[in-house]
């Protein structure tokens, strides 16, 4: 299983529009920081996790060519605007591609993008997007994907686990039940938004500890501020590191 971190950006991205800040400013290319999302790739199928604003440069940049499934976190702007670009994968494999999410996510994705998913002869778009709702474990190309309900500020958002991996972006508190189906990982991925509070998302340290309650052997934090260099992981304690746009990971 081939994991990819297509965008580890909060919501602005980095650089972030009109800033001159330090890291907005910097050479180092792993601060240029497109929005969060993230490509799995396990037998011989690609599943995408979000459909970010920047999907089409995202795509184009890790020369993306088919996307076999969508599975959806939550319905903020920044996951889910990026939708309209799938019809490039459709010009080529003229499939309409599954998706998975809750119901609440669905419901708004329907209604606010229902070209996506109903067909509109008068508008001449064809559908993209199959809607699957989901809440419990289920098989997805001979894997099992395991959604994971995090705490999102006042609201839920899903992670989702895949064998020893799993990926929770977009969260500010993980209840007890959640934590159960996080145990025994050999890599994850975790909202880490700043190394200030945020009543949103996970800061830094507040990451961390979810990450230690989990005995997680190696956590990347993503969706990550213009408030953060990427020069500043070595203040992460060892096991940690801070994500970047293009970071790749090989699983057995």
């Amino acid at each position: 299983m081939k994991i990819t971190i297509l965008g580890c950006g909060t919501s602005t991205g980095v650089p972030m529009v009109g800033c001159k800040c330090p890291v907005c400013s910097s050479d180092d290319p792993r601060d240029n920081r497109t929005r969060a999302s993230l490509l799995i790739c396990y037998n011989g199928h690609t599943v995408l996790v979000d459909t970010s604003t920047d999907l089409r440069e995202q795509a184009l940049r890790q020369r993306i060519d088919r996307i076999d499934a969508v599975l959806f976190s939550h319905t903020h702007a920044d996951h889910v605007n990026g939708i309209d670009d799938l019809r490039g994968f459709h010009f080529i494999h003229k499939k309409i591609i599954p998706c998975f999410a809750s119901r609440a996510t669905l419901d708004t994705l329907q209604n606010g993008f229902s070209y996506i998913f109903d067909e509109n002869q008068s508008s001449g778009y064809t559908p993209l997007l199959s809607p699957n709702e989901i809440s419990s474990p289920f098989e997805l190309f001979g894997q099992i994907i395991t959604p994971i309900p995090l705490q999102h500020g006042r609201t839920i958002s899903f992670g989702y686990r895949i064998g020893n991996f799993a990926y929770l972006t977009d969260c500010s508190a993980i209840p007890e039940p959640s934590l159960e189906l996080l145990q025994g990982l050999e890599l994850l991925v975790i909202d880490g938004l700043r190394w200030t509070e945020h009543p949103f998302h996970f800061n830094i340290t507040g990451a961390i500890a979810a990450a230690r309650m989990m005995h997680s052997p190696h956590t990347i934090l993503t969706h990550l501020t213009h408030q953060i260099a990427y020069s500043e992981r070595n203040k992460l304690p060892p096991g940690f590191e801070l994500a970047y746009d293009g970071m790749e990971f090989d699983l057995s």
